[in-house]
Parts: structure tokens; C-alpha cells; sequence
């Protein structure tokens, strides 16, 4: 048979063209010529397409039941019809008579009709696919490869969720840059862009595969380079300690376009995590900063000491103690009055971004508030019946000496020192509740006189969750020239 009516190269070609499976594009075939039979012969009719490998095309057939009364002319047969055509055909069996509908069986087709005509009541030979059954084929047929295609390409990239992916940016839509990534266009929305960050027709585009949902339009594939997994993926990229697992990325806490926060930690005491991941000279760490722009990195070293984890998280402030409340999931830092508004960074970046790599909530004090706050909170606790100055003095060494640190205590705890009991544990905290507002008090009045116009972080100390809106060991930290500082 000739390529012209043997669809199997056809199929093949598509197939292979598409990476479409074969028997996909052989349903969409069966599919399509029986829509455009049933817009040609009626939807009545029990009618069948099955692609025949044989001959490569996609035969139709009628199937007609045999009955002693016929009350459906199109799907039914008497059995005296029957007879004629199947001497041996029963009432309750189904006969099925092949439909020639190319234009190249018309003979078939004309043979076919002067046998069973007749019966099946249809006229093949004159009955011809028309131009509007043509065109219902094709539509089911684009439709189909349309559909397999876009389930490839959403099996394919759902299973690179996490990774990153190459492409160019096409066109711009309310601010979303559509990037082709080659087998499919992937969106990069607005709010997964960094601020500092613009596109043009024809840039080349690196993201992470953040999501992929398949709606019934089709497939949408989720690009992100805010996302804090981009940098794990990036370092994974430069950093052949971190692909084979010698170096883990413990930890990232990122504000995107601004500066980000890596924890490494080693598996071999032989290779520094923290070096590995700068590299020679810096080249490591350097290509990760160019690609994201000029955002600043810090590298720190990963510890299962939480003291000393959250002195290098808050680097480069150098911290003089660390108070740990592991009930609630505080660190409190003291640091000196100069290293304060190093330790807060610029609009609290730098406590925010701590505070996430830690997930925990971080509190930084400078030493002269802290020993505001002793005095003061000394003052109030000798006025309480019981207590005096030495009392006072073996709670602040104990670690509380500020209002929080009592009224965060355990009452028990505070009732088993020597020397307090329950009731004076009470009244110590009812002290410092009320200390603790009337301090508050004073922050407000203070802010209100100053009519807020100083924007600075002052020396009052500072504050900071994992979920806040900004984001002693070696580290390093690679700025926009991108050299190690």
C-alpha cells in the first residue's frame, strides 16, 4: 500500500517528531474518523473505528443486533436480514459490516452497498467524508496531539520540580516574563523576581522550578529566583563538595535582591564547609553572587552548639553573651554598644535573616541598656518584702535580669531558688509585668517626641521572628565586587 494511504509511517514520524507515544496518536486517529462517521451517518448508529496495523488505516465498522422485532431500523436486524447475511446468526447476536469511507476504497464502498445496503440503510459509495467531516477529524486529531503534548511536558517538568532550568526570555505580560525553555514556555511572575532584577526580549533566564500545575488550558510551570532553594541549587551547581555530599547546606535564609545567609556543615573533618563553598580565591562564591546580581552572601558554619551557631548567624557583630530559653524558642543576645547596630543591620536585615536561618526568635540587647534594665528592675525587686540586694543580684546571675526574662520564667523554677518561694515568685513577676509596661510606655511617649524623624536603630536593642518581613567560627562574606571580606 502507498504512503498516501498507509498512515503507520505517518504515525511513526509524528511519534517520533513529538515524542508523543504511539498509541496515543493511534487513539487520536480512531477518535477523529469516528466523529466525522457519526457527523456523516448519524449519531444513531452503533458505529466502531479501529486502526488496523495490517493495512495502516483506521477501519470503521457498523455493528447491528439481530432481534425478532426490529424497533431500531439503524442498530437492529431481523433475523430473517440476518439470515442473509450469517445463515447461522441467532436473535441476540451482534453482526458487524465494515464501512469504506476513503476515497480510494469507493469500489469497496460501491460492492459493499449492492450486499448490505439495503439492511444497514446507508449508502457509503455516495456518502463520502465531506469537507466539514474532514475538518472535525483534523480539529480531533490537533486537539489530541495538543493534549498528549502538553501531559509530556507537564510529566516532564513535574518531575524537575526543585531544579534549575535555562531559557530565554520571550515576551512580557503585566510584568510576568515569559521564558521559553525550549519543549515548553515556563512563566517567571512578578513576585518571583528580584527587585533589582529587569528583562529584555532575548536575555537568558536561569530559575528554579518552584511549581507546575496542569489546568485544563494546559500545563503552567512556576519559575522562582527568590526562592531561598535557587541558592541551594546554584551552590549545588559551583560546589562539587555539596553534588557528591560532603558539604550540606544545613540552612538559607535570603531576602532577595539584598542579601542571603547560607549555613554549611561538613560530613569530613577534613574539608572546611565554609572554604569549600568560596572557593580559590572566591571563584565559587563569586560565580553564585553574579548570577544573582550582585546579592550579598554570607557563609557561616553550621553547629549543633546553638550558642555558637547564633554568633556566627549574627556575624560580623561580635556577641559577648548568649541567653538561651528554649521553652520558648528564644536567644538572647548582649552585645557592646558599638557592635549594636551591626549586630540589627540596616532596617534589622541582618537579626531578621539570622533569626530565620536559626528559626528561632533572636532578641539583641547592647550592654548599657541591659544594665538600664538590671538597675531599674533591681530597684523595683528590693522594694518586695523578702528581697534584697544579694537576692537580686543571684537572679541576674542566674539570667534574669531583664522584665521578659522573669516573666517568661517557670513559676517553679523561680519558687525552687533559695531564699524565693512560691509567693515571692508571684510577686516578682507581678514586678516585673509591671515594670515591663511601664517601660513600654516610655518607648511610646519617647518615639512621639521625637516625632519619629530619626530612622536609625538607636541603642535600645532589637527584636526578631523567622516569620519577619525582611528577611567565634570562620565565615565568609561576599559583597557586590564579590570578594571574600
Amino acid at each position: 500500500m502507498s504512503t498516501e494511504n498507509n498512515w503507520s509511517e505517518i504515525i511513526d514520524l509524528v511519534s517520533r517528531e513529538k515524542g508523543i507515544p504511539r498509541d496515543v496518536f493511534i487513539e487520536a486517529l480512531e477518535e477523529a474518523i469516528l466523529k466525522a462517521a457519526r457527523k456523516v451517518f448519524g449519531e444513531e448508529r452503533s458505529l466502531e473505528a479501529s486502526f488496523n496495523p495490517d493495512v495502516g488505516q483506521v477501519e470503521l465498522f457498523q455493528y447491528m443486533t439481530v432481534v425478532d422485532e426490529v424497533d431500531s431500523p439503524l442498530t437492529q436486524l431481523s433475523a430473517a436480514e440476518a439470515e442473509m447475511v450469517d445463515p447461522e446468526a441467532q436473535p441476540g447476536d451482534e453482526l458487524g459490516f465494515q464501512i469504506f469511507y476513503l476515497e480510494a476504497d469507493k469500489d469497496k464502498a460501491r460492492e459493499e452497498d449492492m450486499k448490505h445496503g439495503d439492511i444497514l440503510k446507508i449508502q457509503t459509495y455516495r456518502n463520502a467524508f465531506g469537507r466539514i467531516a474532514a475538518q472535525t477529524a483534523k480539529h480531533v486529531v490537533l486537539q489530541k496531539v495538543q493534549e498528549a503534548e502538553r501531559t509530556q511536558v507537564y510529566n516532564e517538568y513535574r518531575d524537575r520540580l526543585g531544579d534549575l532550568v535555562t531559557g530565554v526570555a520571550r515576551r512580557f505580560e503585566k510584568g510576568n516574563v515569559i521564558v521559553d525553555l525550549g519543549k515548553a514556555e515556563a512563566i517567571l511572575p512578578l513576585r518571583e523576581q528580584c527587585p533589582r532584577e529587569s528583562y529584555r526580549a532575548g536575555d537568558r533566564v536561569q530559575a528554579f522550578v518552584k511549581d507546575v500545575t496542569k489546568e485544563p488550558r494546559g500545563h503552567q510551570i512556576i519559575l522562582s529566583r527568590t526562592d531561598p532553594r535557587f541558592v541551594t541549587k546554584l551552590f549545588e551547581k559551583e560546589v562539587p563538595e555539596i553534588y557528591e555530599g560532603i558539604v550540606k547546606i544545613m540552612a538559607v535564609a535570603r531576602e532577595a535582591g539584598e542579601r542571603t545567609k547560607v549555613a554549611v556543615a561538613s560530613s569530613d573533618s577534613d574539608v572546611d564547609p565554609v572554604g569549600a563553598c568560596v572557593g580559590m580565591k572566591g571563584s565559587r562564591v563569586q560565580a553564585v553572587v553574579q548570577e544573582l546580581r550582585g546579592e550579598k552572601i554570607d557563609i557561616i558554619p553550621w553547629s549543633v552548639d546553638l550558642a555558637r551557631y547564633v554568633c556566627a548567624a549574627i556575624a560580623p557583630a561580635v556577641v559577648q553573651r548568649v541567653l538561651i530559653d528554649e521553652n520558648n524558642h528564644q536567644v538572647e543576645l548582649i552585645v557592646a554598644d558599638d557592635q549594636l547596630s551591626l549586630a540589627i543591620g540596616r532596617r534589622g536585615q541582618n537579626v531578621k535573616l539570622a533569626s530565620k536561618l536559626l528559626d528561632w526568635n533572636i532578641e539583641i540587647h547592647g550592654e548599657s541598656r541591659i544594665q538600664e534594665l538590671k538597675d531599674r528592675l533591681k530597684t523595683e525587686l528590693v522594694k518586695l518584702e523578702g528581697i534584697d540586694e544579694s537576692t537580686a543580684e543571684y537572679l541576674f546571675k542566674l539570667g534574669y535580669h531583664s522584665p521578659d526574662n522573669l516573666l517568661n520564667a517557670d513559676e517553679n523554677e523561680l519558687a525552687a531558688i533559695p531564699g524565693i518561694g512560691r509567693e515571692k515568685a508571684e510577686a516578682i513577676q507581678q514586678t516585673a509585668f509591671e515594670l515591663k509596661q511601664r517601660l513600654k510606655d516610655e518607648s511610646v511617649s519617647g518615639r512621639e517626641k521625637a516625632g519619629d524623624a530619626d530612622g536609625s536603630n538607636g541603642d535600645a536593642g532589637a527584636s526578631a521572628g523567622p516569620e519577619s518581613p525582611v528577611a567565634g567560627d570562620a565565615a565568609a562574606s561576599v559583597g557586590e565586587a564579590g570578594d571574600p571580606v
